[in-house]
């Protein structure tokens, strides 16, 4: 398994996502989303697992701004500049991807 976890600091989700890897003993790697971000390809391929109103996080502080833009692209473009408006914690396996604390998912994984 190649994990990928995208959280933010802060994020207790994202903390349960770590400790929820580090109990079962998985290597993960963390990413800082709101410092690093995402690459297009890795944004593409989460939202081709999961779907695009997953990945838009509803507490996020442009959310109503990108709920309403005309085109998916111009949404996904949106979550592409602004990384701080993407659902944390984002985990990836592969093409494989969830958003949200998912440990029923993850098990699946093992």
């Amino acid at each position: 398994m190649n994990i990928q976890i995208f959280g933010r600091a802060k994020c207790f989700d994202t903390k349960k996502a770590e400790r929820y890897f580090k109990e079962r003993r998985i290597k993960y790697q963390l990413i800082d989303l709101p410092r690093i971000g995402m690459s297009r390809r890795e944004l593409e391929s989460v939202r081709a697992a999961v779907g695009l109103d997953e990945l838009i996080d509803p507490k996020a502080p442009d959310y109503d701004l990108i709920r309403y833009l005309p085109s998916d692209a111009e949404r996904l473009e949106r979550l592409f500049e602004y990384p701080d408006n993407i659902r944390t914690p984002v985990v990836r396996n592969g093409r494989q991807a969830t958003v949200g604390y998912k440990p029923d998912v993850w098990k699946s994984w093992e």
